[in-house]
């Protein structure tokens, strides 16, 4: 018999992939390619795509990723995305300027709304640079024209099904990062509308996860090769497909390990926090809310670091190389808990002695960044368990970060807890909008899935590089504070003088 299964589309930060996946959640064929972004040099931090031109890369993706699995019978297709990432549409449905999550046009202008209380019990979060009324705010501030331009704007994963289906809509997991959205009541908030200054009629109507948007336009269905009755299913964010994968329930924790560490706790009811430190979110499933803290850019670092000194090699060397240490020579510091600010530009490095030591290798400074990412997950699961109840004994997880099975054993180590991991792990927001799909066409998947876990074991050793990965913390915050007030000094002398 011809296997079934779906077309899935997931943008990411870094890169875009498709894949093809049957309705077990098996990962049958998957391509991917790296997103073309451009600086923007009116703001000091700003990051763009042109639409158009990632609409041909993840097209052609899908015709590659299709062709290697002939024989499949492609039931529905379907998009998962970064969160924060927006498209901006204009009134003849022209799809004209993509602002990705990293693209922080807006941080200029965060102090104009951050004394307004207003805000975090409406929208769940506090204003940054990293939502989309702010990355719209910026664009206004400088860019007038393209901002007049606007006649609707969409998350990613929404794009793709407007281009996909021709039916522009918005997913509320991805519509709660907005800061327009209303989280408690599932709808927009005309209230933060006007607060941001944005016309309520650049929103689309809300559409829930799992819904049949509509069917492939005919001609992306000749494009694809696929059936023009092939239906266009709604997907979600991305971090909250991939906590659906795990089978997370009511009051279940989940660690996502991706680019950025979402640790988010699932519940039925919506629960605000006095400090506005947790972000409240809209979930998959209906009538649930996830609650959620995070460190920022992680995984990113981790990839990067790969790059410059394992260029040649894969993972599997670096895990293999970190094992073998005995010792921790360096510490890192790469922004995942210096920045109040998610994803600003801060001072960071590697602290280690001087002179070099003989013993310091390639792999003391990747494992010190894995550390560091285990760390931040620490701090930042401590300041949820401020917010809610985090008392099951174990936590599920899930994310490509997940592939080194020595940040799997840090985290468990340093929380205490119970680590489950189920099959497809590294494919997780693919995997989770496969099962948005089996839900939306009524179909069971009939695959046991397999679960593996780890047990937390007591490590001095990691304990004592967790205080000093603090102290060094503390040593880049005050070199950060010692460059402001040189800069500061400067430029009151410049004026002076002037």
């Amino acid at each position: 018999m011809t296997q079934q299964a779906y077309l899935v589309f997931d943008i990411g930060t870094g890169n875009a992939r498709v894949a093809v996946v049957d309705i077990n959640g098996n990962v049958l064929s998957i391509e991917r390619a790296d997103i073309l972004y451009h600086n923007d040099d009116l703001y000091p931090d700003a990051r763009h795509f042109i639409p158009e031109v990632l609409w041909e890369q993840i097209a052609g993706l899908a015709k590659l990723a299709l062709s290697n699995v002939p024989d499949i019978h492609i039931l529905a297709v379907t998009s998962t995305s970064q969160r924060q990432g927006i498209v901006l549409v204009d009134e003849a449905g022209e799809s004209y300027l993509g602002l990705p999550n990293i693209d922080n046009r807006g941080r200029e202008w965060e102090e104009r709304y951050s004394d307004q209380p207003s805000i975090y019990p409406i929208t769940g979060r506090t204003p940054s640079a990293l939502f989309s009324a702010m990355k719209l705010v910026g664009l206004r501030e400088r860019h007038l024209q393209q901002y007049q331009r606007l006649n609707r704007f969409t998350s990613i994963s929404d794009w793709v099904t407007y281009a996909l289906s021709g039916v522009l809509s918005y997913e509320p997991s991805q519509a709660c990062e907005t800061l327009l959205y209303d989280v408690e009541h599932n709808d927009w908030s005309t209230d933060m509308c006007h607060t941001f200054g944005i016309e309520p009629t650049v929103l689309p109507s809300l559409v829930p996860s799992g819904s049949v948007l509509g069917t492939l336009l005919p001609g992306v269905a000749a494009e694809l090769n696929l059936p023009v009755d092939t239906p266009v299913i709604v997907g979600g964010g991305d971090t909250q497909l991939a906590i659906h994968s795990t089978g997370a329930q009511a009051e279940d924790i989940v660690i996502v390990s991706g680019t950025t560490t979402p640790i988010a706790k699932i519940t039925d009811t919506f629960t605000t926090d006095d400090s506005a430190q947790a972000w409240i979110n809209a979930y998959t499933t209906p009538h649930q809310f996830l609650i959620e803290t995070n460190p920022g850019i992680t995984g990113l670092n981790y990839q990067k670091l790969q790059s410059i000194f394992y260029p040649n090699e894969g993972y599997a060397m670096m895990e293999q190389e970190m094992n073998e240490l005995e010792d921790s020579q360096c510490v890192a510091a790469l922004g995942s808990y210096l920045s109040s600010a998610k994803n600003a530009r801060v001072r960071g490095g590697f602290l280690f002695d001087a002179p070099l030591s003989d013993q310091l290798s390639r792999a003391h400074f990747v494992r010190s960044a894995l550390h560091e990412i285990a760390f931040s997950i620490k701090v930042n699961f401590d300041q949820l368990a401020q917010v809610v109840s985090l008392d099951r004994s174990y936590i599920w997880a899930c994310g490509g970060g997940l592939q080194s099975r020595t940040l799997i054993q840090s985290i468990a180590d340093l929380l205490g807890k119970e680590i489950r991991i189920r099959t497809g792990f590294e494919h997780a927001s693919i995997v989770g909008a496969a099962y948005i799909c089996n839900t939306a066409l009524d179909i069971q998947s009939t695959q046991t899935e397999q679960i593996t876990t780890f047990q937390p074991q007591p490590s001095d050793l990691l304990q004592k590089d967790y205080q000093k990965w603090h102290a060094t913390q503390l040593f880049f915050a005050q070199l950060a504070l010692a460059e402001s007030a040189t800069k500061a000094t400067t430029i009151s002398s410049s004026e002076s003088s002037i």
